[in-house]
């Protein structure tokens, strides 16, 4: 198991996980020092302990840490294999549990052009999540610090993303935003943050078009467009410290 690719991944997704170490055996164990697994909420995700009991009761107590809604400090154990896991062989397992609490603070954004380029730039530097998705391979390929997606239908991703997710839509125009949102206003309308890059002008023609499209009232009201704060110029860094400061608004409510 290459661990280190398996916890990047998870974390690139935005998954809270435990590491789990074990530290030191004393008599029969099932495993050596140095084995590990990763648990995350649904159990087991990688790797192994020796299995059986032990290994079972190193993923109850994984996916315990992980029902607390903040990062809990390394912790370790020591088992003895009769008294407390219920084995007939003698001897004692050490183990240590690392805690991963994955950013709560998602943010999806559509468009990797230059306005988009800046943004994530900044975002990288935040405590946030972020997802940039294009379905122009060069643009997508100049990203940094963030989750690039390259993607033909960009649309059909919508529903990979957690619904509290904070969605930006920077695309090449209104005809390619509107399907984008029309997707968001099915998979997630109740979502705290939706916004578009644009003018007022092109704001009032996605929302006509969203209106016809049967889109519900509820999601075209709260729809910014423009997205950002009336602050600064056209530079793209400009714009994307304008959109951050409207973002950060929003997220602090």
């Amino acid at each position: 198991m290459n661990l280190w690719k398996e916890c990047f991944e998870l974390n690139e997704k935005g998954v809270s996980f435990v590491v789990v170490t074990m530290t030191a055996a004393r008599g029969s164990s099932p495993q050596d020092p140095g084995a590990k697994i990763i648990v995350t909420k649904e159990g087991l995700y990688a790797g192994t302990v020796g299995g059986g009991k032990v290994e079972m009761a190193a993923i109850k107590k994984g996916r315990a840490i992980l029902e607390g809604q903040s990062q809990n400090p390394p912790e370790s154990v020591i088992w003895n294999l009769q008294k407390d896991i219920g084995m007939s062989c003698g001897g004692e397992v050490s183990f240590l549990f690392e805690h991963f609490h994955a950013t709560h603070w998602p943010i999806v954004i559509y468009g990797a052009g230059h306005v988009a380029q800046a943004l994530t730039r900044i975002l990288s530097k935040l405590n946030c999540h972020v997802t940039c998705i294009d379905s122009r391979e060069e643009w997508v390929s100049k990203l940094e610090g963030v989750h690039a997606l390259h993607h033909p239908t960009p649309k059909e991703t919508v529903p990979t993303f957690d619904p509290n997710s904070f969605f930006l839509c920077m695309t090449m125009g209104h005809a390619h935003d509107v399907p984008i949102l029309f997707e968001i206003a099915k998979h997630a309308l109740n979502c705290p943050y939706v916004g578009v890059i644009g003018s007022e002008v092109k704001g009032l023609k996605i929302k006509r078009e969203l209106a016809e499209l049967g889109v519900e009232s509820s999601f075209i009201e709260k729809l910014r467009v423009p997205m950002g704060l009336p602050l600064g110029k056209n530079d793209p860094y400009e714009i994307a410290v304008s959109i951050i400061a409207e973002l950060l608004q929003v997220r602090d409510k």
